[in-house]
């Protein structure tokens, strides 16, 4: 476990009590940072408040007791200067606006993951919309599975920020001997990483539940590198973002290992489950899904070709067999790697 931090490092308010936004507020608050957590139904924060603990989402780790479940979203910002908003992305406006509703301004980071409903832009654009005059922005990402981060395992993650000073203050109340924290400029690219990476995740669990085996694995990884930088630079985003923690370390990550819920989807559906059954068994948003509804048409806006998305695309939406989506990326014709 991280060691205790005696100083005070200020307070932040995280919205969202499932895995992920309780995870970081229990990382959070060993870290000495007052901690206010909120999410949208009650009985469940009134559960947290009297267990001291998440049951559902997290039960091998209890409370720090700078960590406060709360009720009211009103009395979760009384005096909050900095927000991290870890909530699925199809709730993400949604939180947004109950912000934009309370009438204070806040500094905003976001440790979710995925595109904007129902346009399909990236998270920061739709924040600069709703909150044109926002103190400051941030986003948080990288390989991380939350059981891992609330167990006190050592992990590493990126915060990307055009606020240094913002950075600054997240770093200081995430940092400690176990979780390492980097710093990037690069909102575009940790955003598109973070959003992309769940789907070709669900590509791995179908490959891996049709029993390719790792040489697929590896092959499959690979390019589906190669498919999200050509759209994260063609968006904006810097090349070496895609080489560090928000992009290979997290696409080999939920790659890999069957706590990632979009790996455990594509797995289901490899063996025959329907989209419905699969996500019903895994339990949790399965956010490869959305991204895979909306990333084509982002794509289609700076001129990129996307098969591997492209072909999920087909199984989750089109209802193409697995085995027959893995055929057509197979028989596509030969080309160089890198042209």
């Amino acid at each position: 476990m991280p060691t205790g931090v005696i100083s005070d490092k200020g307070s932040i308010t995280v919205i969202g009590a499932g895995s992920w936004g309780t995870a970081l507020a229990i990382l959070l608050a060993r870290n000495g940072v007052s901690t206010r957590l909120w999410g949208h139904d009650k009985k469940q924060i009134q559960q947290l408040q009297k267990a001291r603990i998440n049951k559902e989402y997290l039960p091998g780790a209890a409370f720090p007791p700078q960590l406060q479940p709360v009720t009211k979203l009103t009395a979760a910002l009384d005096d909050a200067e900095n927000i991290l908003i870890a909530v699925p992305s199809s709730a993400f406006r949604e939180v947004l606006q109950s912000l934009l509703n309370d009438g204070r301004h806040f500094r905003i980071c976001w440790a979710t993951k995925g595109f904007s409903n129902p346009d399909g832009r990236l998270l920061h654009e739709l924040v600069s919309e709703i909150f044109p005059a926002v103190p400051a922005t941030a986003v948080l990402s990288g390989p991380t599975f939350a059981a891992e981060v609330a167990a006190g395992l050592p992990a590493a993650i990126t915060v990307a920020s055009e606020d240094d000073a913002f950075s600054e203050i997240l770093c200081q109340q995430l940092h400690n001997d176990r979780f390492r924290v980097y710093t990037a400029h690069d909102i575009i690219g940790v955003s598109i990483g973070g959003a992309a990476k769940n789907i070709y995740a669900i590509a791995a669990g179908i490959a891996d539940g049709l029993g390719f085996g790792a040489n697929t694995r590896a092959a499959l990884i690979t390019r589906a590198l190669s498919e999200l930088m050509r759209l994260g630079t063609a968006a904006g985003g810097k090349q070496e973002t895609f080489m560090g923690l928000t992009g290979l370390g997290d696409l080999i990550l939920t790659c890999t290992d069957n706590q990632s819920r979009n790996r455990r989807f594509g797995l289901s559906l490899a063996r025959g489950q329907s989209t419905t059954a699969a996500l019903k068994d895994i339990h949790q948003v399965v956010e490869g899904r959305e991204a895979a509804r909306h990333i084509l048409d982002f794509a289609r806006r700076f001129g990129i070709e996307m098969p591997i998305a492209e072909e999920i695309h087909a199984v989750l939406f089109a209802n193409k067999p697995p085995g027959e989506a893995v055929q057509t990326l197979l028989s596509r014709e030969r080309r160089m790697e890198s042209p």
